[in-house]
């Protein structure tokens, strides 16, 4: 039995039946980057479209109807999907006037096989008549809006280029919580200049917020943004394998059984990838994490529960498992000892 509360276990025993995201760029732009449609420049210090969407890099992505059809097809023919969840994946996707939204999240309505649907965004692209238009969906859709936080310290946010502040993200979260939407939060382990400390707070601030899913990501460095230039000169240094294991286990310890865990580790292809390489063994990770868990006796929220955070989402309730684990102590053997910017 797994330690932690996986998203897909979640899909599986709501739908009855795997369900499949597929991932979707509808043509969004992001306002922290310029050029045709806002796609291309500078934006955040580790970011490149290519490293999790290879249409990103199109001004003009292909039609959505293609991309869901072909999304459907794969899942089913791959990994014998039942059910699948739209997900608005690339750039930002509320970033956009709210006809022009509508119009794209409708096209969803054509496809019976589609039961949800997710929209990746940033916590000041959001406002009250971009969230009624998400809410409208929910009667009919599991409805989920993605947040990319990232990190809840401002200094490591502005050290990052992410143009965004932690009030910002609070914010986002209090308006959307008085709907029925789900919210999951992205964030990344390892980046600049962060500290063990700082990451475990970003973990005590999600344990005590209504969310109902994270995605963790690990710090890599893919060609083509500034970060890959801090790391060819020897200003950075993401974590080591064992480093990243430990800390997702002391993340996870740290939030309420009920947030389900859409993501472990970041993706990225091997050709854009310049490291850590290890994270080209995303399974073996995965495993690895279930088995530091069961090395400490440990599972998601063991902490939480001790200390009395964390206000839950729409999750099940912890398997008899957890009743059967005597103590709920933290092993540091593999805590992160750097701040991942070398002195020079």
């Amino acid at each position: 039995m797994l330690r932690y509360h996986s998203f897909n276990d979640y899909l599986k025993k709501k739908w009855g039946c795997r369900v499949q995201r597929i991932p979707l760029d509808a043509g969004f732009g992001c306002p922290h980057r310029l050029g045709e449609h806002n796609r291309f420049g500078k934006g955040c210090l580790y970011c490149e479209i290519a490293s999790f969407s290879p249409q990103g890099s199109l001004a003009q992505p292909p039609p959505l109807r293609d991309q869901i059809c072909e999304g459907i097809r794969r899942g089913k023919s791959r990994y014998g999907a039942g059910r699948f969840i739209a997900y608005f994946q690339a750039f930002t996707n509320t970033y956009a006037p709210v006809p022009v939204l509508k119009e794209r999240y409708d096209i969803i309505e054509e496809f019976p096989e589609i039961c949800g649907l997710a929209i990746a965004t940033r916590p000041d692209c959001v406002d009250e008549e971009v969230l009624d238009l998400v809410e409208s969906y929910s009667d009919r859709y599991e409805t989920w809006i993605e947040y990319g936080l990232q990190s809840a310290d401002n200094e490591t946010l502005a050290r990052i280029n992410r143009g965004h502040t932690v009030e910002q993200f609070i914010a986002a979260v209090g308006k959307t919580a008085r709907r029925n939407i789900s919210m999951c939060v992205h964030v990344i382990l390892g980046l600049p200049g962060e500290k063990r400390e700082q990451m475990l707070a970003t973990a005590g601030l999600l344990a005590r917020l209504p969310i109902h899913g994270v995605k963790i990501h690990h710090c890599h460095v893919v060609k083509g943004t500034e970060l890959a230039g801090w790391y060819l000169a020897g200003r950075y240094r993401p974590l080591e394998w064992s480093q990243y294991v430990s800390l997702v286990c002391d993340f996870l310890e740290r939030l309420p059984w009920s947030i389900t865990i859409h993501r472990l580790v970041g993706e990225a292809p091997s050709g854009v990838l310049l490291a850590p390489r290890w994270a080209l063994g995303k399974h073996e990770i995965v495993g690895e994490i279930q088995s530091e868990f069961d090395r400490r006796g440990t599972f998601q929220g063991a902490r939480a529960a001790r200390e009395g955070t964390g206000m839950g989402g729409r999750g099940s309730p912890q398997p008899a498992l957890h009743s059967r684990i005597d103590g709920v102590g933290q092993n540091e053997a593999g805590a992160v000892t750097g701040n991942g910017l070398c002195e020079k």
